[in-house]
């Protein structure tokens, strides 16, 4: 194998898709893939499917970097069956309390090491300008610059100095698009004076804080590059974040993972756009196979022997992303301990109108959209954690325009999630609370505006595990400072 071979395979980060690593990737490891990404699906259902995804890369590369996307709340990949023991980024910034952010990171930085994880594609730092946007949402710290800037580096530093890395994303900016970019390419139309003083400000405090990595975003800035992804931009990857904000270290690139589900002829270009716009590291992503692989890798080195794509900038690269992992060296797997910062973060993040407490068990709604494409299946239920409490009567789920409920005298709790971006969700919960207006309402995500009325109104700001039980805490009527382990709702 060539010194080209190798350090072209080094800025190549291959996905994990399955319960075990591919033959492909397993041999590339060895032969300079600097680690792997594990993706959502059914396998995560097992919960020790990622510590032994990440043990088997670690055999054929001691230091790899073992990715995944662990945000809190609605995105979690190692707690993917059962909902995660943090709140994500929206309940802390309602919270603002940045003390406690820093703590919530690095609980699940112990978490992620415990797994064998060394390097999270979080936190998200896109300012929510668009509460309509149906990418990024609870994922937010919030609407202000101010705000997630102070939480975002916050994060960060906390994360990175309990071992491990993050990839802050998505530069320069995703909270003013109104697609998902996994569907269609999106456009952010603001001027570029609002999206300095607004998008920016956030991963200029990332930079600041010494974020290993930064993501850029597959979406197309007008203001800075017109009709040019952000991904395949120069003037973004390295004028913008190289140049004006002064970012030394992983610039790390989507293009190919969204692009590999539109044909091999557009993967492969990505590939070569992405690294002569100046990412050091590709994210290839589920749709990438070995065959993919080889094409985009024999495109790659062909760009190279042929002077288009220069050795010296692919050596600098690689540089850094080594450098990445040998910062971040990976910790002994072993047990995480648990943390009673998660609930601690939930239940301070709830905030409550009118009545909110059951005395005797209810029929329990869930409304139940589908996920946005990076939350994938991650389990969420307030019945289940009503039902620790005894209080969850009949459970069912409303998963359609025309799904129907068993009307009885029981009170009623209607559990939604998102209902903004689901006409027929919010159609059918706005109809079921003119039939009801007595009903329970929690809003698992992002919070709806007033026509979305009931008697009582309890907002989670996320659908993890630990937001969904700090709520039916609230509806049992159990005290604010109930200790974490008690058997009361566990």
């Amino acid at each position: 194998m060539s010194e080209l071979d190798h350090l072209v395979r080094t800025r190549m980060l291959p996905g994990a898709t399955g319960a075990t690593l591919p033959d492909w990737v397993r041999r590339g490891l060895e032969a300079g893939f600097p680690g792997i990404t594990i993706f959502p699906g059914p396998h995560l259902e097992d919960p020790g499917t990622v510590a032994r995804l990440a043990a088997s890369a670690r055999e054929h590369r001691a230091d790899a970097l073992v990715s995944l996307d662990e945000e809190g709340g609605d995105v979690t990949r190692v707690e993917y069956a059962a909902g995660s023991s943090y709140p994500g980024n929206l309940a802390l910034g309602v919270i603002d309390d940045p003390g406690l952010t820093r703590r919530v990171a690095t609980a699940m930085a112990r978490d992620l090491t415990g797994h064998g994880v060394n390097y999270n594609l979080a936190p998200s730092i896109d300012v929510n300008s668009d509460p309509g946007n149906p990418i990024i949402g609870v994922r937010s710290f919030g609407s202000t610059p101010e705000l997630v800037a102070t939480h975002g580096a916050a994060f960060i530093e906390a994360m990175q100095q309990a071992g491990v890395a993050v990839a802050a994303k998505h530069f320069p900016g995703h909270g003013d698009t109104n697609v998902d970019p996994h569907l269609s390419l999106p456009t952010v139309t603001c001027s570029a004076a609002t999206l300095r003083a607004r998008e920016l400000a956030p991963f200029a405090a990332a930079v600041t804080a010494g974020a290993g990595s930064l993501m850029v975003a597959h979406a197309i800035y007008p203001a800075l590059d017109p009709g040019t992804p952000a991904t395949l931009s120069p003037a973004i990857s390295r004028d913008l974040l190289r140049g004006e904000l002064g970012f030394d270290g992983v610039v790390l690139s989507t293009a190919v993972a969204i692009e590999a589900g539109n044909g091999p002829e557009r993967a492969v270009a990505a590939a070569l756009a992405t690294l002569a716009a100046g990412a050091d590291l590709i994210l290839l992503g589920p749709g990438v196979d070995e065959a993919l692989y080889d094409l985009i890798h024999a495109a790659v080195v062909d760009a190279f022997e042929r002077g288009e794509l220069r050795v010296a900038e692919l050596r600098q690269a690689a540089d850094r992303v080594n450098g990445l992992a040998r910062r971040f060296a990976p910790a002994p797997a072993g047990t995480p301990e648990p943390s009673a910062v998660g609930l601690e973060a939930a239940r301070r993040a709830i905030r409550v109108h009118g009545d909110a407490v059951l005395s005797r068990p209810a029929t329990v709604l869930e409304v139940r959209p589908e996920g946005n494409s990076i939350a994938g299946g991650a389990g969420w239920s307030l019945g289940d954690a009503l039902a620790a409490h005894g209080l969850a009567g009949r459970v069912q789920q409303i998963d359609g325009p025309d799904a129907t409920w068993e009307r009885s005298d029981a009170p009623l709790v209607i559990a939604v999630r998102d209902a903004y971006r689901t006409p027929w969700a919010r159609e059918w919960t706005i109809k079921t609370l003119a039939e009801r207006p007595d009903a329970i309402l929690v809003p698992v995500g992002m919070p709806d505006d007033a026509a979305l009325t009931s008697g009582a109104y309890v907002c989670a700001f996320g659908a993890g595990r630990v937001n969904l039980r700090a709520v039916a805490d609230l509806l049992a009527d159990l005290p604010a400072d109930l200790p974490a382990d008690s058997p009361a709702g566990t």
